[in-house]
Order: C-alpha cells, then sequence, then structure tokens
C-alpha cells in the first residue's frame, strides 16, 4: 500500500475554541481508515481542511507524499479529494445524472444544447464500476437516503478521487442498505480507492475498518488496528475513562402509579390497535425493525399526527390530544430521532432553546421577555444536565450532537413534563455523551418521570428499559422484562398478526 495522505501537526482554532492541537492522521490506498472521537474531539475539523473547508493554521498536509495548499474544495477535487457529508448535498429536482454532473454537464451543438444522452451514458459508466443498479435519469428526491448516498459516492468518482471521506455514513440507513453500502466500498478499496470513515457505531468499525485512528480534544491520541484492538480499548482511547455499559437493576414500581395509558390507538396501517400503559419511574422501551410504527405511535400521543381512533389517559384521566400543543400542556415531552429538524431552533442560542417550551412564564404583561429569568433557568439547567458550552448566548448549532441533545431534554425538563417519549436519543452522538445520557434516563426515571424510550439498536434498549415493548408491521406483539434475550425481542419483532396487548 502507497500513501495517499500525510497531515502532521495540524493546528486550527476559531474564535474562543481551539479546534485541533497538533493533530495527525495518513490513510494509505486501499483501505479503510476509521478516525473516531468524542463529538468536539476535532474529527470533522481535521477532515474539513483535508477537503479543502478550512484552512490550517499551522502543520503540513501531504498527498501523493507531496505538501500540498488545500486552500478551497476545488484544489482538494483537483488533488483527487472528495467528502460525502452526514447530511447530503443533492438538489432532489434533478436526476441522479444532473446531480453527478452538476456545472459540467457535457454539450452538443457548439455548446449551447445539453447532452442528455452523453450525460446518462456517463453516469450510468459510473454506475457499473461500482457495480450499482441506478437508472441515471431517476429524479434524485424519489431515491432512498441509502440510494441519494450512493449518487454522493458516484459524484466523488466522477471528479477521479482516490480518497473518499464519509462522514457519518449509515446514520440513517438499515441493516441491508447498510449492507449495500459495505459492498460498495469494498469495491472502492479493492480498486485503491482510501476510504476515510468517521462513525460512532462501534459494531460498523469492526467490519468495515483497518485501522482506527482516535483523536481526543483536538489532539492526536493513537492508531490501532481495528480487528485486532478491542472495543473496549478504542473506547478508552476515545474518552480517556472506562465506560460503564451494566444496566443498572430495574426498580420496584409494584405500587406506583400510571402516568400514561393509551388504548386501541390506531391509524391506517401504521398503527393498529395499539394499548399499553408506564408508569411514573418506568422506563419503557420500545423495540422494533424499521418501519414497525413506532415513531408513528410516539407522533399520535404527542399530537404530531391525528389517530383514526382510541385514546390516551394521563393519570387515569382521559386527555384530548389534537396537537402538540394539547401534548405539552398535558405534560408531555417528545424529543424527535431529528433533533435538528424537529427539537432545536438551531438559529437560536442556547438561552433560547431551554425557554422555548415554557415561553409564557418569562412573558410580562406587554409580551416583553424576561431575559434574566431565562438566564437563571437556562443557567440552572445547563449545570444540571453538565451541558458543555462557553454561555447560554452561544449559537446551539456550534454545540456537539451530545450537547445539542441535552438542551433539547433541559427544554422538556423546564417544562415538567411527567411523560417524556426519547426517539432514538443516542443517534448520531459519541459513546461519551451516550453513556451521560443513559446517567440521565435513569436520573429522570428515579425522580418519578415516565419515559419511553424508541431505539433501533438492541443492546441500547436492553441497557436502559424496565420492560421492552416489541412491535412488527403496526401492531404491539408483546411485552419483556429487563434483560430479556435478543432472540425473543426479534421473534415478536418479526411476529405478524398479533394484537396489541397491555400486559
Amino acid at each position: 500500500m502507497t500513501d495517499l495522505v500525510t497531515m502532521r501537526g495540524v493546528d486550527k482554532a476559531f474564535p474562543g475554541v481551539r479546534a485541533l492541537k497538533g493533530a495527525g492522521f495518513d490513510l494509505r490506498s486501499g483501505e479503510v481508515h476509521a478516525l473516531m472521537g468524542e463529538n468536539g474531539a476535532g474529527k470533522s475539523t481535521l477532515m474539513k481542511i483535508l477537503a479543502g473547508i478550512y484552512r490550517q493554521d499551522a502543520g503540513e498536509v501531504l498527498v501523493g507524499g507531496q505538501p500540498v495548499d488545500l486552500g478551497s474544495p476545488r484544489a482538494a477535487i483537483a488533488a483527487g479529494i472528495g467528502i460525502i457529508h452526514q447530511e447530503l448535498i443533492l438538489m432532489p429536482h434533478l436526476t441522479a445524472a444532473q446531480n453527478i454532473l452538476i456545472g459540467r454537464e457535457p454539450r452538443k451543438a457548439g455548446g449551447l444544447l445539453l447532452d442528455e444522452a452523453a450525460l446518462n451514458a456517463y453516469a450510468a459508466e459510473i454506475f457499473k464500476t461500482m457495480q450499482l443498479s441506478l437508472d441515471p435519469r431517476t429524479l434524485v428526491g424519489s431515491l432512498t437516503i441509502a440510494r441519494q448516498q450512493m449518487v454522493e459516492i458516484a459524484k466523488a468518482l466522477s471528479f477521479r478521487s482516490r480518497i473518499l471521506i464519509m462522514d457519518e455514513p449509515t446514520a440513517a440507513l438499515n441493516d441491508k442498505e447498510v449492507g449495500e453500502l459495505f459492498a460498495i466500498i469494498n469495491r472502492l478499496k479493492a480498486d485503491g480507492v482510501g476510504v476515510v470513515y468517521i462513525s460512532h457505531k462501534m459494531d460498523e468499525i469492526k467490519r468495515i475498518a483497518d485501522r482506527v485512528t482516535v483523536m481526543r480534544d483536538g489532539a492526536y491520541v493513537g492508531t490501532v488496528d481495528a480487528k485486532e484492538t478491542p472495543i473496549s480499548k478504542i473506547i478508552a482511547m476515545m474518552v480517556g475513562r472506562e465506560i460503564d455499559n451494566e444496566a443498572p437493576a430495574a426498580p420496584d414500581l409494584s405500587a406506583a402509579p400510571v402516568a400514561l395509558e393509551v388504548r386501541g390507538l390506531t391509524r391506517g396501517s401504521q398503527v393498529r390497535d395499539v394499548s399499553f400503559a408506564v408508569k411514573s419511574g418506568e422506563i419503557l422501551g420500545f423495540a422494533g425493525l424499521m418501519g414497525a410504527g413506532r415513531t408513528e405511535v410516539a407522533r399520535l400521543i404527542f399530537g404530531a399526527d391525528k389517530a383514526d381512533s382510541g385514546e390516551i389517559l394521563m393519570g387515569g384521566e382521559r386527555v384530548d390530544v389534537a396537537t402538540p400543543q394539547d401534548a405539552v400542556r398535558h405534560g408531555i415531552g417528545y424529543l424527535s430521532e431529528d433533533r435538528k429538524a424537529l427539537g432545536l431552533a438551531t438559529g437560536l442560542d442556547v438561552r433560547n432553546n431551554i425557554a422555548l417550551a415554557s415561553l409564557p412564564r418569562f412573558t410580562g404583561p406587554l409580551g416583553i421577555l424576561d431575559e434574566q429569568a431565562m438566564h437563571a433557568a437556562a443557567s440552572e439547567y445547563i449545570a444540571k444536565l453538565a451541558i458543555k458550552t462557553p454561555s447560554d448566548s452561544q449559537p446551539a448549532r456550534l454545540l456537539s450532537g451530545g450537547n445539542q441533545q441535552k438542551i433539547v431534554i433541559a427544554k422538556w425538563l423546564l417544562r415538567d413534563c411527567k411523560v417524556l417519549i426519547f426517539d432514538e436519543p443516542t443517534r448520531g452522538i459519541d459513546i461519551g455523551a451516550k453513556s451521560e445520557i443513559y446517567k440521565l434516563l435513569n436520573a429522570l426515571a428515579a425522580e418519578g418521570k415516565a419515559i419511553i424510550v424508541i431505539s433501533s439498536e438492541l443492546p441500547e434498549v436492553l441497557r436502559l428499559s424496565h420492560r421492552i415493548a416489541v412491535m412488527c408491521e403496526g401492531r404491539l406483539t408483546g411485552f419483556l422484562p429487563a434483560g430479556a434475550p435478543q432472540e425473543e425481542i426479534m421473534r415478536l419483532a418479526t411476529l405478524r398478526g398479533s394484537a396489541g396487548r397491555t400486559t
């Protein structure tokens, strides 16, 4: 293998933050090199320097053994470097071929007309080298996220990229789609392409990576062999400490009151006659395969969607929940799986995000916000949840994923919700932040909050839940105790045709 990239002594500072401190990284041809670290460790900053998005303050970057000046994305592309961001940059109203060659379309009639046939033939040839069955004339907006990702890879390859940076490429993919992506990556490896793979998912790193480089607090920690190194060692390198993965003992809730009860909740074929109850102090985990209806149940409870039938009871009393405002008024908080789009106002600062669901309590008779009271409330929850932010006036978009998640939690705690629904609470956050979120959820349950956790990660459901509800094709197929075998959960997750039960 030849060295494709070498980065040495890289420094980068932003106002008030030193993001990189003498960081280093290298990539060889025909390998997948995983770059890992907690949120805020400097991974994305280092890769944005390699992709020409940022310019380093100090240090050097070599491509193919030669020093390069990657002062712009165009310069990085010319050096054979492509980046696929976690949030895909595609135009949904254009075809796959048009997205791949946008701004570089083949022309005819002396350059006056677009040559659609040549455009589609070129894209088809790239798809062929990827062994990807996809019509280049398909509108990108009609493709699944996984297929859109393949178009992004094809776009990078159209620039003859030999270095490919993938940032959390499987965050929104199911197991089958992950397998398809890994098959593409393995074909790229065989062709000599070097892949930088940024992910928090340890099982994926073991499957796809050859080497792992770990960063912490903007600095290089070390590089290890992915297959030979135990996960526990990689985690310890990332967080600088051992992580406790033991699930706490389930509390005795025999005398606890029922906080939320759902009876016969139905919406088309997505949610079919779902009934369950969750007690104060209980963490009820929802497991199931993608499309099982778990998020749809949560949205119905929160009033984001309208049910065809069914009823919701809080503290034994029937409540009408037609809108999210109704849900909040009755003490139900919902943390969406897409925190940036549905949980945070990324254009606002930390203080305003925390106060967002409780604005009436901070509003005076003339409609003027009491900024001092908001600051006091925000400061209380920043301290309580250990939110890492320079101040409560910091824009929420500049915080790490784990800290953004804590802001959303703080918003609902300030509102004093009795029931909290967490949909994919640790998606896109690192192992250290996950551990903090787990401790926080257990602490909230110990305070008497009723908590529903929806997660696609079975180890997470088992790690958190006092009881597990399993869904398949819109129905509840059964309930299991804490510590149930994964095989039994999967059996119920594929058990079609069972009616919802409340046991």
